[in-house]
């Protein structure tokens, strides 16, 4: 009898412990906090009781409901509870606290990196929180404070839609290969529309005309945030440069647009307000980055991917003049005769801001302004792009290029080998659609497309895709940028990044973890062929940085640009090569209606 009893019980206790496994694993990749662990596993440590003392004989059904009764509850504790908001720490590991700095609008005080190399200023306020009456407004000077302010944590992302922990998790599992298993993570990190503040990494200790980064974060002008650690300004302190970097309104509260809001604005201006944001940051750096040692007439701005296309659009934006002198920009521009994304005309962003309105159901902005931003936060869907509000972006960067309008007096920039796959990951091309993609992207242009890449195989149309759909939206605005610059004298550096590695590769953005200097020293998805082209490329970085010309000692020599066709290949070996888009580029330039 007592071998028959534990047969039955057998499937029982595999069935819990399965169960067990799966309920770890979602609180795992949930980012649940430790008590919800500890909460879980009591309840299924109840069940296991209950079930083995009172319900196993019983009748199926009652079983059945205990059952329903825990996944219930075990689904709101994993939901529910025990997943708390949380500001990231500007540093893991303190090495203690800065010298108090003293700003404009009041004190503040860093932390030191723990080998005391660097210093770390996180959650500086450069304006007022954008709430209330603020909401859709030019940012206003921040509030002086007294005391000292301590700022040794990033403050809140900018208000954004946000995908559940669980697609994050499995996001760094599927794609960047870098997911750890660690209970310092078990958290969400706190978003909030009180988001214009700004962080700041330099080289530890008394310092004097630091060359200074400004860096502006992508995210399609919906998401990101400034802490991330591929960007940390933490590597490029390491060596001598000073970092700013900040958030800035994002999605519907950066970008909307209105008659009523342009009606209110001292300037006519709607539609930019993140744009404005980035502006203010810059002023802000102008009339406070001498007191951390930096040089405010040594300032080169930087971005990638949508953070690149606000760097191209402060090119030639008038409200930019003089606050920057070089630029940087990865893998995305606003310079083609026609701005492939990120970019919208004035009435375009009008009328997305009267399907806003009737949207929300709001018959004016005074309704809107007093809705709750957690409701607001879903139109970031369609207010996502620059206008052309006829203030900081009077004309286009292609129109201000021709006039010979720009802020910047050297350039660096650059794009990746796969720059398309991650947003053709899910729909790939194949024999059976190549065809019917070119035609719905290139229009009457689709037949010359057709018959100068044309694919034998699954394998070539999947590659020609990714080539051509790489090139639409990122690389020929590159090339239009390098032109545009060299036309007017500016000297141009540009690079095209081919890295293979263990985690992005050259996909877009996976250039940032080398150029910044931020690969972990523990990191196994990185060999030292890795970390030695990281070394080079931050080098020209820097180099660029302080100087305006990437070339130094003992560097591989980057020849400047003479037309645009030029690139500097970053991969195993480093050399000069001709753009491998010359073909497409000239495709696209009939397309847009370039003029040289």
């Amino acid at each position: 009898m007592k071998n028959k009893t534990k047969t039955h019980a057998a499937p029982f206790w595999v069935f819990l412990a399965l169960m067990t496994l799966a309920v770890l694993t979602v609180l795992e990749l949930n980012k649940n906090a430790l008590a919800a662990w500890g909460v879980c596993l009591a309840l299924l440590a109840l069940y296991a009781v209950l079930r083995q003392r009172f319900l196993r004989g019983g009748h199926f059904y009652l079983r059945l409901i205990a059952l329903l009764a825990l996944l219930a509850l075990l689904c709101q504790v994993m939901w529910g509870v025990g997943r708390p908001y949380k500001l990231r720490p500007a540093v893991e590991k303190s090495g203690g606290m800065t010298e108090v700095v003293t700003l404009r609008d009041g004190k503040v005080q860093g932390v030191l990196t723990a080998d005391g190399a660097v210093e770390v200023y996180a959650g500086i306020p450069y304006a007022k929180p954008p709430v209330g009456e603020l909401r859709w407004r030019a940012p206003q000077d921040p509030e002086p404070w007294s005391g000292v302010r301590t700022a040794v944590n990033f403050a809140p992302m900018a208000m954004q839609p946000r995908s559940s922990e669980i697609y994050n998790s499995l996001s760094r599992i599927v794609g960047f290969h870098d997911y750890e298993i660690t209970p310092d993570d078990n958290f969400r990190d706190a978003v909030s529309e009180d988001a214009l503040y700004l962080n700041l990494w330099k080289p530890a200790g008394a310092q004097e005309k630091l060359p200074v980064l400004v860096y502006i974060h992508g995210g399609a002008l919906q998401t990101g945030q400034p802490w991330y650690g591929d960007y940390s300004g933490e590597g490029l302190a390491r060596k001598g440069v000073l970092v700013v970097n900040f958030g800035y309104r994002l999605g519907v509260f950066g970008f909307l647009a209105s008659e009523e809001l342009a009606a209110e604005d001292p300037n006519g201006s709607t539609g930019n307000y993140g744009l404005m944001d980035q502006v203010k940051a810059l002023e802000w750096v102008r009339d406070n980055i001498a007191a951390f040692g930096g040089d405010p007439e040594n300032v080169t701005l930087a971005g990638e991917s949508a953070g690149a296309v606000c760097v191209s659009a402060l090119c030639t934006s008038p409200a930019a003049k003089g606050l920057f002198r070089r630029a940087i920009l990865e893998s995305s521009t606003a310079s083609a005769p026609v701005p492939q994304h990120s970019f919208r005309s004035l009435d375009e962003a009008l009328q997305t801001g009267r399907e806003t309105l009737s949207r929300f159901g709001a018959k004016d902005i005074a309704e809107l302004r007093a809705m709750p931003a957690e409701k607001l936060v879903e139109a970031a869907d369609t207010n996502h792009h620059l206008t052309l509000d006829g203030y900081l972006l009077p004309v286009t960067p292609y129109e201000a290029y021709r006039a010979g309008v720009h802020n910047e007096e050297a350039l660096l920039h650059g794009f990746n080998a796969e720059e398309g796959t991650p947003f053709i990951l899910f729909d790939r091309g194949n024999l059976k659609n190549y065809e019917s993609k070119v035609r719905g992207y290139f229009g009457e242009y689709a037949d010359e497309v057709l018959r100068t890449w044309a694919p034998e195989t699954d394998a070539e149309a999947r590659d020609m895709w990714l080539r051509l759909y790489s090139a639409v939206y990122f690389t020929h605005g590159h090339y239009c940028l390098s032109r545009q610059d060299i036309r007017l004298g500016v000297p141009v550096w540009e690079y095209y990044f081919a890295k293979e590695n263990g985690r992005l590769s050259a996909w877009h953005s996976g250039e940032e973890i080398y150029c910044y200097h931020n690969i972990p020293a523990d990191s196994k998805l990185f060999d030292e062929g890795d970390r030695a082209l990281s070394d080079l490329f931050s080098d020209y970085f820097v180099n660029f940085i302080r100087f305006g010309d990437p070339n130094g000692e003992g560097l591989p020599v980057w020849e400047q640009s003479r037309d645009g066709t030029e690139l500097m290949l970053l991969s195993d070996e480093q050399k000069m090569i001709p753009d491998p888009y010359r073909e497409i580029d000239a495709l696209l330039d009939r397309m847009q209606g370039w003029e040289d």
